[in-house]
């Protein structure tokens, strides 16, 4: 059950962090298009910057989970790197666990930050593009990124109770190539 939870969860994942590397492309675009008016025509797009950087939020939080499933993001595995077995899956899920209180923490904090801009109408201040649009991706994101660790979670405690059984909806194990990671890449 938790496999076949991971796999459709995964889809998802990919299809979010697909939109993010979307909006990285979209960005590459309209930076050539603001490089190329500066250049012949002596002339920056309006809300140049303003768009740029309401447009970090998805590509900083769309792909968090996708990552978080990758074993992408920076860890600290010199202390980790010292357990094997069923005390690597232990310590695993008690980092998980505080990684899900602190993530659940940032939902709350930015879900309070999006609706205060949402309930004030808050804009840029150059071009005057509305930003909870923008905001509301950190929330999304990382709520995403909480369910990742939920997953997670249950796959490390499944270890824990069967340090030889495969590894199910967890990240790969420090150091190792994960061999799905191809496979579950987006295609662009």
């Amino acid at each position: 059950m938790l496999a076949r939870a991971d796999r459709l969860y995964s889809k998802l994942e990919n299809v979010l962090a697909f939109l993010g590397a979307f909006v990285v492309f979209l960005l590459m675009l309209f930076v050539c298009c603001e490089v190329v008016a500066r250049t012949f025509l002596n002339k920056s797009i309006f809300g140049f910057i303003d768009t740029v950087e309401l447009s970090m939020a998805a590509v900083a939080f769309l792909g968090a989970a996708y990552c978080q499933r990758l074993g992408g993001h920076i860890r600290m595995d010199l202390v980790i790197g010292l357990f094997r077995g069923r005390s690597l899956a232990v310590v695993e899920a008690i980092a998980t666990l505080v990684a899900l209180v602190v993530i659940g923490l940032l939902i709350e904090g930015s879900w309070a930050h999006f609706l205060r801009a949402y309930q004030i109408g808050d804009s840029t201040i150059d071009a005057e593009i509305v930003t909870w649009p923008s905001k509301l991706l950190a929330p999304i994101g990382l709520s995403f990124l909480w369910l990742r660790l939920l997953l997670n979670l249950f796959g490390f405690l499944r270890l824990a109770r069967s340090p030889d059984a495969e590894r199910v909806a967890v990240p790969p194990a420090p150091g190792a190539h994960h061999p799905s990671a191809e496979a579950d890449a987006p295609e662009l």
